[in-house]
């Protein structure tokens, strides 16, 4: 029996290593939310600088709430130490005690633009992080990455991860997008607008503007605003009652289902995007419709979190 660590972070996250750990009881499997162990992110964690991120409030707090509603074995920090595998959805910083260990990761879902933080970065050797999702791939400590399409290992090899490094699995939650169909959300036929934490990332967004494209796109029909899970909710939703009053809001609730039962998609450049690809929906969003297609995610029938398992079988034996 082999001992592994599934590093969590955004719910989506954690519950993709959920899934993939579940084709994996053979071995000594454990979990831990999102961590970093670096001086920089360990002050800023201290001033309550990363409450809106994975490494801290609502998000570490809903990866523990899955730990415990499904009775999975923690290691905070993986502080226990002795795996011989991590698994992992972002490589934006790679824990210092994992580094050197075999590690799979697995594509979290969309990847942002590749702006100035993105440049700065490989230019001049910044933290990754600072580029957020753009930079993912990039640190090269992984044996094997597992991404959503074809379309995306392409993106990931213009971007200089190893062309044989990469693994086209498809991905947990964005691989049967038929499935969500079936669901008790009560709402049909309306615009779903899903939101950002831009803001909460230290980066711009004019969230008035956001608000009046989504009316725009709704027009007559029922125009239903999802949250992001990691941004202000509060200040979220006054926005939305001062611009959009006669919009629902909903803060929680399964995004997927959201997605299914809507005529239309607003966002920015969110994994929403991705779904809403693969379901074949209208989207509004910041990304190129053409690019948006070539990327969809894969469709295997749910069958990615076997195929990510049996990558993570090759480096257990």
């Amino acid at each position: 029996m082999s001992k592994i660590l599934f590093i969590g972070g955004s719910l989506n996250v954690t519950t993709m290593m959920h899934e993939i750990a579940k084709h994996l009881r053979a071995h000594d499997c454990r979990f831990s939310p999102f961590y970093a162990d670096g001086p920089v992110l360990a002050a800023l964690k201290r001033l309550g600088l990363l409450e809106y991120t994975i490494l801290g409030g609502a998000a570490r707090a809903r990866t523990l709430d899955h730990f415990r509603l499904h009775n999975l074995t923690v290691d905070d920090g993986g502080r226990n130490g002795g795996y011989d595998l991590v698994v992992m959805g972002t490589d934006l910083v790679v824990p210092h005690n994992v580094e050197g260990k075999p590690i799979v990761l697995v594509q979290e879902g969309m990847v942002d633009p590749e702006n100035y933080r993105y440049h700065l970065v490989r230019r001049f050797g910044f933290p990754r992080y600072l580029a957020n999702t753009s930079t993912t791939g990039l640190s090269h400590a992984y044996r094997r990455f597992c991404v959503a399409s074809e379309g995306f290992r392409n993106v990931f090899i213009k971007k200089g991860v190893p062309a044989e490094k990469i693994e086209v699995t498809g991905i947990p939650n964005f691989d049967h997008a038929s499935s969500y169909l079936d669901n008790d959300f009560p709402h049909r036929g309306y615009v779903l607008a899903a939101t950002s934490c831009l803001r909460e990332n230290m980066k711009y967004e004019n969230r008035k503007r956001f608000i009046q494209k989504a009316l725009d796109v709704a027009g007559p029909r029922r125009l239903i605003f999802k949250l992001h899970p990691n941004e202000d909710i509060v200040r979220a939703k006054r926005e939305i009652a001062r611009h959009a009053p006669g919009a629902l809001v909903f803060a929680e609730g399964n995004t997927n289902h959201m997605i299914a039962n809507a005529e239309a998609v607003v966002t920015k450049y969110s994994s929403v995007a991705l779904l809403a690809a693969a379901m074949g929906k209208e989207i509004h969003s910041d990304l190129d419709p053409a690019w948006l297609e070539q990327v969809k995610p894969l469709q295997t029938g749910g069958a990615s979190a076997a195929r990510i398992a049996s990558i993570c079988e090759e480096y257990l034996h």
